[in-house]
């Protein structure tokens, strides 16, 4: 992804933290049978700051990726942010020089790592306790993984459920730095303001988070 110097986010806590807000990817494998792009939930793994982080998903059994992450391969995770068109009307400073043109604000991050798939159903198991609860955490009465699957296949415990699942899991460790590319900050401090708070920008963004 080409990042010009004034967008982009190098700090990895908050790219890490972009990844866990917006963690819908975009998992992109290119290799001698084309290229093939899939999207999915992710939950993000990171022991310690310093980590890249390993991001973990599942996929369904049907779902034929799997046979070409088998024995692991170079993969490429796409996390998108808000975004929103940019009118240079909002410009404080169209009224004194003239000099604006439109443009497009967005957040994104781009995670390369080498990916695997897990044949092992406590790790599944894990991951789906960890991706869930991560979402539920804020609901008034956070769903269960461990009840409700066991209700919803009509089967005695959780590891009969996850066979009737039939997913694989998914583990790619991050080993690039991922790139980060922010809001437009380039602009002087009244252009910012004045597209913050125009109407047709938040509601473009309320949209896009909210719709």
């Amino acid at each position: 992804m080409y990042v010009p110097s004034h967008f982009k986010e190098d700090d990895i806590g908050k790219l890490q933290q972009y990844i866990r807000d917006y963690g819908f990817g975009l998992l992109v494998v290119a290799d001698e049978g084309g290229i093939e792009a899939n999207h999915v939930p992710f939950h993000l793994i990171s022991e310690n700051d310093d980590s890249l982080g390993q991001l973990q998903c599942h996929l369904a059994r049907s779902n034929p990726v799997w046979q070409r992450l088998y024995n692991g391969v170079r993969v490429l995770v796409v996390f998108q942010g808000p975004d929103a068109y940019v009118s240079p009307s909002w410009y404080e400073n169209k009224a004194e020089t003239g000099r604006v043109v439109p443009t497009w604000n967005y957040l994104a991050v781009h995670a390369e790592g080498t990916a695997r798939v897990v044949e092992d159903s406590t790790w599944l198991t894990h991951h789906l306790h960890r991706l869930t609860d991560q979402h539920e955490s804020g609901m008034d009465s956070p769903w269960s993984v461990k009840g409700s699957f066991k209700l919803r296949f009509n089967v005695k415990d959780l590891e009969e459920a996850l066979a009737e699942i039939r997913a694989w899991g998914i583990d790619a460790d991050i080993t690039e730095n991922p790139w980060g590319r922010t809001i437009n900050i380039s602009d002087p401090d009244g252009n910012r303001v004045g597209v913050r708070d125009e109407a047709g920008f938040v509601r473009q963004i309320h949209a896009r988070k909210t719709a």
